[in-house]
Parts: structure tokens; sequence; C-alpha cells
């Protein structure tokens, strides 16, 4: 789930069921979001995620995706990470990420 925001494709949320962990099925949707995200002119990839849950920010960073610093972070990610503070998921380490689609 994911709709462009300032010039990205945001992914929202990527949910694998369970018997299907471990076989690469995150990756590939995670592609096929950057191939539409590029074929549509967008520069990248954001997201938004957890700090230290092992298959969230460590997962993506594994797959080309970095930790973004606040003053790159644009205001439409700057109003997701609002609203997602309003609904209490900053009681945990959060952080937003990017990957470029090439």
């Amino acid at each position: 789930i994911g709709e462009p925001v300032d010039g990205a494709f945001h992914i929202e949320q990527v949910s694998v069921h369970p018997d299907a962990a471990h076989r690469g099925v995150g990756r590939t949707l995670i592609a096929y979001a950057a191939d539409r995200a590029r074929d549509q002119g967008l520069t990248g990839l954001t997201l938004t995620t957890f700090t230290e849950v092992p298959w969230n920010a460590p997962y993506y960073e594994r797959i080309g995706f970095r930790p973004l610093t606040d003053p790159e972070l644009t205001p439409g990610l700057r109003k997701i990470r609002a609203t997602e503070a309003e609904h209490g998921l900053d009681r945990w380490p959060r952080v937003c990420m990017y990957r470029a689609t090439t």
C-alpha cells in the first residue's frame, strides 16, 4: 500500500503472510513498487518504520534503503511522521528511509 509523496513513492505498508516469509516475497513487492515508481517518474521510495525491529529498519537497510536525517525530510514526510505520532507510534523509535529507483 502506498502513494506518491513529494516526488517519491511512499510505501505505507508491506505485508507478507507468515507462510510465505523468508522466500523473497517482500523484496519482490518492493522491487515492483520501485519499477512502478520509476515508470511514473518518481525519484525513489520512502517509508517510515521501527528502528529496533529486525524485520523493519535493519531489513530495509539490507535491501538498499537508508535512514533520512531530519533536514532531508520533505513536508509530506513530516506530515506522515506527525500523524504517526498522533496515533502513538512514537512510543517506539521510528525512522524515515529512502531508496532511489535507479
